[in-house]
Formats: structure tokens, sequence, C-alpha cells
């Protein structure tokens, strides 16, 4: 049963798990790094790997959130979803793990604003391309609270989502921070989206989802 006493306090975030992994995407990629997932997403992209965070999850006190993270002797930190920034304590939750010394990232689908993010953080903006059903929904003036730390990210389905991402780039003058583009898990093989970035001459950096080559879709990892 739902400790109502938590559920209604201004320090508690609902959680879908708390667990230790490799980082499997963006610049930090390879670090041992400790997952904050928060529960709960406004919206619903066609390829999403993370449906089981959009309900259920646990209320959490954001201390015993920060005690559970100090827990895994871990420097890298990474709040993620869902989207985490639909539960507007988040933004306390990334400032306290700032402040208890963790290097923090923070996965958001950019539909929400991030100018209230703690500016330690490293911010890794999931812009969404056509194919995902949302890309209506990118928040564009997001970009004006980006810092040179921040990270774009577009997870490509087609070739129309990349001509769409190659576009973006060069319109909004995205190079300005560090662009990633990466394929639909088996939807798009990774090595056509290789040889179009190769062939387009944009400056991106391709990257793949380490966790799943290691371990597949398993929750948790």
């Amino acid at each position: 049963m739902v400790d109502r006493k938590i559920h209604r306090s201004e320090t508690a975030l609902k959680i879908t798990e708390i667990f230790r992994s490799l980082q499997g995407e963006s610049d930090s990629v390879g670090w041992p790094t400790v997952f904050v997932r928060l529960t709960g997403c406004p919206l619903r992209c066609v390829w999403c790997d993370t449906a089981y965070a959009f309900q259920g999850g646990e209320w959490m006190q954001i201390d015993t959130i920060v005690e559970r993270v100090a827990e895994f002797g871990t420097r890298h930190v990474c709040v993620t979803g869902g989207e985490p920034l639909a539960q507007k304590r988040c933004i306390e939750l990334l400032t306290r793990l700032c402040d208890a010394g963790h290097r923090v990232s923070l996965e958001t689908s950019g539909a929400l604003p991030v100018g209230r993010v703690d500016p330690r953080v490293h911010k890794v903006l999931d812009l969404k391309a056509p194919a995902s059903g949302e890309s209506a929904r990118n928040l564009w003036t997001n970009l004006e609270h980006l810092q040179p730390q921040d990270q774009i990210k577009f997870v490509i389905s087609d070739r129309t989502d990349f001509d769409w991402t190659v576009d973006q780039i060069r319109t909004r003058n995205l190079g300005r921070w560090h662009v990633l583009i990466s394929p639909v898990w088996e939807t798009l093989a990774p090595a056509t989206l290789a040889d179009w970035l190769m062939e387009s001459g944009i400056e991106a950096r391709m990257q793949v989802q380490l966790h799943k080559l290691l371990w597949g879709d398993q929750p948790g990892k």
C-alpha cells in the first residue's frame, strides 16, 4: 500500500527503479553509472523502449533517493525516465545529486522546459524525429538554455528521419553542441545509418546502445 504521507509530500518523487549499470549512450558511454528512472511520461513515441516506466513505481523521499544512490559508491548518475521533468520535484533531485558530488546527467525528451535545471547537470536533449510520432512536441526554445557541456540526441528510424535530422542540425546550428545520432534498436541497421552519416558530411557522432549490445532489452540493464 502506498504511504499517503509520502505521496502528499513536497519532497517525494515516483521512482520506477534505481540500478547500477554501464552507461550505454551519450558522452559518458561505458562508465559505471547509477540510473534513477522516474515514473511517467507525457509522450508516446512509437519506438519507446521504456514503456514499463509509464505507470506504477514507488513514491520515495528525495533524501532516500540520494542515500540509495550513495550506497552504490559511483560517481556518474543519470536521471532518466519516462520523462523525468514531468515530475516537478526532479529539479530539486538533480541539484541534490550535484551537491552530493556526483557527475549528473539528465536524459530528457526536450518536450518540457529545461531552463530551471541546475547548470552543473549535463543535459541530454533527446529530440524527436518524425517517425517517433512526437516530433511536434519538440520545445525548440530549450536550445536557449543549453550549455557547451550539453548534448542533443536524435534517434533515427528511417531515411526520412535522417534527412529531417540533417536539416535541423544545419538550419538550427546545432553543431554548437555535441550532436549524437543513433538507430532505433532492431529497426534500422547501424551500418546503414553509418553510411548515411558519412555521405552527409554533417558533424555528428554516431552511437549505438552499448547496454543493448551487452544485455539486450533486459530492464535494469
